[in-house]
């Protein structure tokens, strides 16, 4: 009876990796494209882009491993945000200074930006001041 069920998942193993093998690795004609990444965006050379950047506190963001990324990604999810970096830290591996370098393009509307960490559960975000 055994050798009955190990014959049984080689055959579906074998199946599988059969389809696996055998699948389109193209996408079909209508098939719909995902959006494109900052990376693969090009802009037309005589199109200037100004861009500038900004520290925000959020004193929310306690760990560099949930809570930065949750932040980082926020922030990027808005058109007029290039970049969104984690502020130096005294100590790797903990967020002792909870704030973020946002590089950002014309447009950008801090207060918007920080209504949107506000609905993410970053309350209290502030734009830093030096």
């Amino acid at each position: 009876m055994r050798s009955l069920a190990y014959g049984a998942a080689i055959l579906a193993a074998a199946g599988i990796m059969y389809l696996i093998t055998m699948s389109p690795t193209e996408p079909a004609a209508d098939a719909v494209p995902s959006p494109a990444t900052p990376e693969a965006v090009t802009i037309a050379p005589d199109t200037e882009v100004k861009t500038a950047s900004l520290t925000m506190t959020v004193p929310e963001m306690h760990c560099p491993f949930a809570c930065y990324p949750s932040v980082k990604k926020n922030l990027e999810k808005r058109s007029d945000v290039l970049t969104v970096e984690l502020a130096p830290q005294k100590e790797e591996g903990i967020i002792d200074n909870p704030q973020v370098i946002v590089t950002y393009k014309d447009g950008f509307d801090a207060d918007q930006a920080i209504a949107q960490l506000e609905a993410a559960g970053f309350t209290g975000s502030t734009v830093a001041t030096n």
